[in-house]
C-alpha cells in the first residue's frame, strides 16, 4: 500500500513536470503600456510542489509564468498582508481605514494613513514608477524582470478569483482586489526608497511654504545629535548578521554561509520562502519580501547570500537659499528658479476628500524634517530638499534574480557591478568552489568627503561627521554630486568605490560599517556616507567577531557549526558585566541575597531553561538608559582593541543601583521569581498555544536577535516585534544538491486558519530546522509532497 502511494506520488510529480517543461505557451510580448489594460493577456501556467512546512518549489516554462506561480503561491499565504500593502502604494489607505489611523510601518515612514497616502498617491499622480520602467537597462529593470512582474499580478489575480478568502484579517474585505504589474513594480519601488523618501514621508507631506516672517534654523549640535540617534542601525527595527566562512576554514574546502536577517514579525516586510525554477535558465531557494517577485536572500547549488542592514546614508539633503520675497523660488549661482508645485488629493473615509501641496525642486522635494527627532524648517531665508537616488533605482529583482543565476562569488560580484539595485543593504555570499565575499554595494549620492567639507552648510559640518547626512549649499551649482563613469546612473557611486573584501577566512557583518568586516583585515578608504572606520562596534557585531573568528581558528567546519551558532544565545553583555553585577549587588541591594543570588548563578546565555536571564536583561535596559554611554565603562574604546573595548562595567556609576533596584521591583510587582527560566516569561502565541522562545535585544548583542514586547500584566515578553527571520545555514559537499537547513521564525502564512501560521514558529522554540529540499530527488521523496498545478 506504501509503495503504491509513493508510485503515485511520483508518476503525478512527473506528470506535473511534464506540464511545465513541454507544454507552456511561450511569453507574449506586451509593451510597457499594456500593463494597466491587460494584466493576464496571456494563459499562465506553473506547477506548485508543496514539501513540509508549506514550502512551495515553484517550476515554470519562463519568467512570465514564474511570476504567476510565485504571486499565487504568495496569495495563498499572505494575500491580506498583500492586499493591504497595495492599498498603501495606491495611496488608498484613508479612504477604507481612515485619515488618522497609523499603518504598520512596512513600506514607509508615515505616521498616519493620510500622511502615507499623499505621499504614494504623489507617486503615482507623476509617474515615477512609469518613467522607471520605460527606462531601457540597465540603469531601467529588464525584461525578464518586468515578465516576472508581469506574471505575479496575473497569479495572485488568479488566486482572488478561484479562492474564498478565510484570513480573517480580509476576509469579505471590499479592499481586497485585483492588482496589475504596476502595483507590483510600485511595490517594490516602495522598498527601494525606504531608507530615504520613505524615512522622510511626514516631512514631505506636511511642509508648507513659510506663513509670515520665519528665520528659524536648526541647532547643528542637536540635530547632529539627532542624526546619529536616527542613524543608530541598533535602535532600527531592521538589522540582519550574516557570515561567510572560505574553504581555508571549513572541513571540505569549500564555503560556508550563515544568514540571520533580523526583520518584523508581523506586517508588509515579512519574509516568505519558496524554490523558483526555470529549466536549463533559474533554480534557487531562499527568501523573498511579501510582493516581491524574485528571491531576495537564498542559495543554489553553487553559492549562496544573505543581506545585513547597511551604515551607507541612501540620501542627501541640499540646503535652499531662497528669494526673497518669494519663499518658494530659490537661488542657483544667483538665478532664480521657481518650486514646482505638485496638489495631491486623496479620498478620505466618512469625510471630504484632502488635499496637500507637495513642493519639488531640482535636488527633489522640499521636506520639513526627518521624523519629529530632526526638523528641518521652511523659513523665508530658507528650506531643505531630499535628494534620494533610489527613487531612480528599480533595479533590484534584476540583482536578485542574477544571484540566483549566479556560479560563483565572482558571478555575485559581477551582478552586483552590472545591476546597482541595491539601496540599503550589503551583501555576504560563500560558494562550493570556497570563496568568501563581503561587498557594501549601495546605491548612494555621490558625496565625497571632500565634497562635504566643500559644499555643508552649518548643518552639514555638524551632520555629515556625526552620521553620514550630508547637507549640501544648494545654491552653488559647483556643488553639485558628480558621477563615476562606471555607475549606470548620475549621482551615484560606481562599484569601483564601493568596500569589498573577497576571500577572507571569514566575512562578517551585523550592522556595523564595513570596517571590522574581518578584524584581521579592516577596511579602511572609504568615504563617510558609507559609515564610520574605527569606531566603537556595538555589542552584536563584538560578539559576532569573537565568535566567528574562533570558529575560523579551529578550522574543520561544517554546517552543523553554523546551526550551532545560530542558537548558542551567548550574552556578550552578560560575558563582560555579569560578574561585575554580581559582586556589586549585595551593595547595591542590601537585605536582597535572593536577587544577588540568580545574577550570580546566571549562565549567561538567553535560553529558554536560562535562570536570571531576565533579570539580567531587565536589568541592562535600565542602566543603559539611566547612565550616559561615557559613564558606563572603566576601559574606554581602543581602535587598536575594537572587540575588547570598551569593558569593564561601572558599578559606581550614579544610576547602577536604582537600575538594579527598579528591575527586581519591576519582576516582583508582575508576580515573575527572579531565577525564573526565560521560557516562562518570553514566549509568543500562536492560535492559543503559548511558544516560549529563546534570544534576546540588540543591546544583550545576541546573535540570535528578538525584540521582544513586554507586557507585565500578561507575565513578561509575550509577542515578538522583530528580530531573527528567515534563516538559512548553506555548504556545498560535492553533489549537485547544496547542504542547506533553513527556518522562518514566524512561519509561513499569517492567516491563522493556515497550518503554516505557526508550525515553524514551534521549530525555531525548539532550535530545530528545516532540511532544504533543493534537489529533485529530494522534492519528490517528501512525506508532505502536494502537486498544484496552476493557470490563467
Amino acid at each position: 500500500m506504501l509503495l503504491r502511494t509513493r508510485l503515485k506520488r511520483l508518476a503525478l510529480a512527473g506528470a506535473a513536470l511534464a506540464v511545465v517543461t513541454a507544454s507552456l505557451p511561450a511569453a507574449a510580448v506586451a509593451g510597457p503600456g499594456d500593463r494597466d489594460r491587460h494584466p493576464s493577456d496571456r494563459g499562465f501556467s506553473a506547477v506548485v510542489r508543496y514539501t513540509e512546512y508549506g514550502i512551495p518549489h515553484i517550476v515554470a516554462k519562463d519568467y512570465a509564468d514564474l511570476g504567476f506561480g510565485t504571486g499565487w503561491a504568495q496569495a495563498a499565504d499572505q494575500v491580506c498582508t498583500l492586499a493591504d500593502g497595495f492599498l498603501t502604494v495606491n495611496g488608498e489607505r484613508s479612504r477604507y481605514f481612515g485619515p488618522d489611523a497609523a499603518p504598520d510601518g512596512s513600506l514607509s515612514s508615515a505616521t498616519t494613513n493620510l500622511s502615507s497616502d499623499l505621499y504614494f498617491r504623489g507617486v503615482k499622480d507623476a509617474g515615477t514608477v512609469e518613467r522607471l520602467l520605460r527606462t531601457p537597462e540597465p540603469a531601467g529593470p529588464s525584461r525578464d524582470a518586468e515578465e516576472l512582474m508581469r506574471g505575479w499580478a496575473a497569479g495572485y489575480n488568479a488566486w482572488l478569483r478561484k479562492n474564498r478568502i478565510t484570513d480573517p484579517a480580509c476576509a469579505r474585505a471590499d479592499w481586497v482586489r485585483p492588482v496589475t504589474p504596476l502595483d507590483v513594480a510600485r511595490r517594490g519601488f516602495a522598498v527601494s526608497v525606504l531608507a530615504g523618501q520613505g524615512r522622510a514621508v511626514d516631512g514631505i507631506t506636511d511642509v508648507r511654504p513659510p506663513a509670515g516672517a520665519s528665520r528659524d534654523v536648526p541647532d547643528p549640535g542637536r540635530a547632529a545629535e539627532a542624526a546619529r540617534e536616527l542613524f543608530d542601525t541598533g535602535n532600527a527595527t531592521m538589522g540582519s548578521n550574516a557570515v561567510a566562512f572560505s574553504g581555508a576554514t571549513t572541513a571540505n574546502g569549500r564555503g560556508l554561509l550563515l544568514g540571520n536577517p533580523h526583520y518584523p514579525w508581523q506586517g508588509g516586510r515579512r519574509f516568505w520562502q519558496s524554490q523558483q525554477t526555470i529549466p536549463g535558465e533559474l533554480n534557487v531557494s531562499g527568501a523573498s519580501l511579501v510582493g516581491i517577485p524574485a528571491v531576495s536572500i537564498g542559495f543554489n547549488d553553487r553559492v549562496a547570500w544573505s543581506h545585513t542592514v547597511a551604515t551607507g546614508v541612501p540620501f542627501n539633503l541640499h540646503q535652499l537659499e531662497l528669494v526673497p520675497g518669494d519663499p518658494t523660488s530659490y537661488l542657483v549661482d544667483g538665478v532664480p528658479e521657481r518650486m514646482v508645485p505638485r496638489p495631491v488629493t486623496v479620498a478620505v473615509k466618512d469625510g471630504a476628500p484632502a488635499t496637500r501641496t507637495q513642493w519639488w525642486t531640482r535636488y527633489g522635494p522640499v521636506v520639513g524634517g526627518l521624523g519629529a527627532q530632526l526638523p528641518l524648517p521652511w523659513t523665508t531665508a530658507s528650506a531643505y530638499a531630499l535628494n534620494d537616488p533610489n527613487a531612480a533605482n528599480l533595479r533590484g529583482t534584476d540583482t536578485a534574480l542574477g544571484f540566483g543565476r549566479a556560479r560563483s562569488t565572482r558571478d555575485v560580484a559581477d551582478t552586483l557591478r552590472r545591476t546597482q539595485g541595491l539601496p540599503w543593504v550589503n551583501t555576504v555570499a560563500a560558494d562550493a568552489q570556497g570563496h568568501s565575499f563581503f561587498s557594501q554595494s549601495q546605491v548612494l549620492p555621490r558625496i565625497t568627503d571632500e565634497l562635504a567639507r566643500r559644499c555643508s552648510t552649518p548643518l552639514g559640518l555638524a551632520t555629515y561627521p556625526a552620521s553620514g547626512v550630508a547637507v549640501l549649499d544648494g545654491s552653488r551649482s559647483d556643488c553639485a554630486l558628480g558621477s563615476d563613469p562606471d555607475a549606470v546612473q548620475p549621482g551615484v557611486f560606481g562599484p569601483s568605490r564601493m568596500p569589498v573584501l573577497r576571500d577572507a577566512p571569514y566575512a562578517e557583518n551585523s550592522n556595523d560599517s564595513a570596517w571590522l568586516t574581518n578584524a584581521d583585515r579592516p577596511l579602511t578608504g572609504y568615504e563617510r556616507i558609507f559609515g564610520t572606520v574605527a569606531t566603537q562596534r556595538s555589542l552584536r557585531t563584538r560578539g559576532g567577531i569573537e565568535d566567528v573568528a574562533a570558529m575560523a581558528d579551529r578550522g574543520r567546519l561544517t554546517v552543523a557549526d553554523l546551526r550551532r551558532q545560530q542558537f548558542a544565545n551567548r550574552v556578550p553583555a552578560g560575558d563582560l558585566t555579569a560578574a561585575d553585577v554580581a559582586r556589586a549587588c549585595p551593595a547595591a541591594l542590601p537585605g536582597d541575597p535572593g536577587a544577588c543570588r540568580a545574577l550570580a548563578a546566571w549562565d549567561r546565555t538567553m535560553d529558554t531553561d536560562s535562570r536570571g536571564a531576565l533579570l539580567f536583561d531587565r536589568f541592562w535596559r535600565k542602566f543603559l538608559r539611566a547612565v550616559p554611554a561615557a559613564q558606563q565603562w572603566l576601559v574606554p574604546f581602543s581602535a587598536a582593541d575594537p572587540v575588547r573595548t570598551p569593558r569593564a562595567l561601572n558599578t559606581a556609576a550614579p544610576g547602577f543601583a536604582k537600575a538594579l533596584a527598579d528591575a527586581v521591583a519591576e519582576l516582583r510587582a508582575a508576580g515573575i521569581p527572579l531565577d525564573a527560566p526565560l521560557g516562562a516569561h518570553q514566549s509568543v502565541t500562536r492560535n492559543g498555544e503559548r511558544i516560549p522562545v529563546g534570544g534576546g535585544t540588540e543591546s544583550l548583542g545576541v546573535w540570535n536577535k528578538i525584540e521582544p514586547v513586554w507586557d507585565a500584566a500578561g507575565g513578561g515578553y509575550t509577542e515578538v516585534a522583530h528580530g531573527t527571520s528567515h534563516v538559512q545555514a548553506v555548504g556545498w559537499d560535492g553533489s549537485r544538491c547544496p547542504v542547506a537547513h533553513t527556518l522562518l521564525s514566524y512561519s509561513q502564512s499569517s492567516n491563522p486558519a493556515s497550518p503554516h501560521s505557526g508550525d515553524q514558529t514551534r521549530l525555531y522554540a525548539g532550535e530545530r530546522w528545516v532540511t532544504s529540499r533543493f534537489c529533485e530527488k529530494d522534492i519528490l521523496r517528501s512525506p508532505a509532497l502536494r502537486v498544484v498545478v496552476v493557470g490563467d
